[in-house]
């Protein structure tokens, strides 16, 4: 079978999973026997701590197993919720899988001894509430490398991509490469806009991501769209993820809501198809990016962009 074969046959696969209601991405991995009994005796702040912890170390598993495998997925500090199945059936080799379902099995029992006693319940924050972590003036300061700043061709040095927030709407984030005269931030090739739901909707270089996210963002969402190259828009990538965990990442003493969504798909291009996966970080607050890691063979979509500081206005 050829990799174009393999490709296929696991999207239509993962299609079929969709469509049915199974978890993202292949089998669950079942959770070691807890029994709600040991924690009878435990408080309800001392089930909250503990739920805390669990969950904690689930993160750190997943990005101990993504470290060693190149892809780094759960990082960032996210973690303080976690989507079971997909963090399990992307992780379910030998000891990784071991410990995630010994963690899993106790997640599943201190919940449940929570709901068996007057505790208050643990909760998703929903996306959007709280202080905005982004003001008009700030920059924002992505290291880069995978794709050349100025559009060209492939390049695996890191480089500085530093973009001043223009306006926050309420629908929109507006941004302005910090390396352009104020009289050229106002043209149409020049300019960066994400909506608040965490879509790129502009942007002079690196894939664009304009329906990808649809709706907001909870723990376990799934989204679908394309990626589209700025410079070849012919040359596309169709993907679907899923939100793997959120949970706060401070950052130069900003507060962000992060959503971490598992990607994969294909790209089409002229020649054919290739693989395509990786990882993409929003703000649930602002919609701003905190982080974009895409392999693949497609230089087009090569690319990992991080945010590493914000800095406020010089006053």
């Amino acid at each position: 079978m050829t990799m174009a074969e393999r490709v296929c046959r696991f999207l239509t696969l993962w299609v079929l999973c969709l469509v049915s209601g199974c978890a993202l991405r292949a089998v669950d991995v079942p959770a070691a026997a807890v029994s709600p009994a040991d924690f009878g005796g435990w408080s309800c702040a001392r089930i909250g701590e503990e739920l805390e912890r669990v969950r904690r170390n689930a993160a750190q598993v997943a990005y101990a197993f993504d470290e060693r495998a190149g892809s780094n997925i759960v990082a960032m500090g996210v973690g303080a919720v976690v989507f079971w199945p997909a963090l399990l059936a992307m992780r379910s080799n030998g000891e990784d899988r071991a410990l995630l379902a010994q963690l899993k099995g106790r997640h599943e029992a201190l919940v449940a001894a929570q709901a068996q006693r007057p505790c208050p319940a643990s909760v998703d924050t929903p996306a959007g509430q709280g202080a905005l972590p982004l003001a008009v003036g700030d920059t924002l300061v992505y290291e880069q490398r995978g794709v050349a700043l100025d559009g060209g061709p492939a390049v695996e040095r890191a480089r500085e991509l530093s973009l001043r927030v223009l306006g926050i709407g309420p629908a929109s984030l507006a941004m302005a490469d910090s390396a352009l005269t104020p009289s050229r931030e106002g043209a149409a090739t020049a300019g960066w806009q994400m909506d608040r739901l965490g879509n790129l909707l502009q942007g002079p270089v690196g894939p664009l991501w304009p329906q990808l996210v649809r709706t907001d963002l909870g723990l376990g969402s799934v989204v679908s769209g394309e990626l589209v190259d700025p410079q070849d828009t012919a040359t596309r990538a169709r993907v679907r993820g899923q939100v793997v965990a959120l949970g706060p990442q401070m950052l130069s003493g900003r507060a962000f809501d992060a959503a971490v969504i598992e990607l994969f798909g294909e790209v089409q291009d002229g020649q054919g198809s290739s693989r395509l996966e990786g990882v993409l970080v929003i703000d649930r607050h602002t919609g701003a990016l905190l982080r974009l890691d895409l392999y693949g063979s497609h230089p087009a979509f090569r690319l990992q962009r991080r945010l590493v500081r914000v800095a406020a206005p010089a006053h």
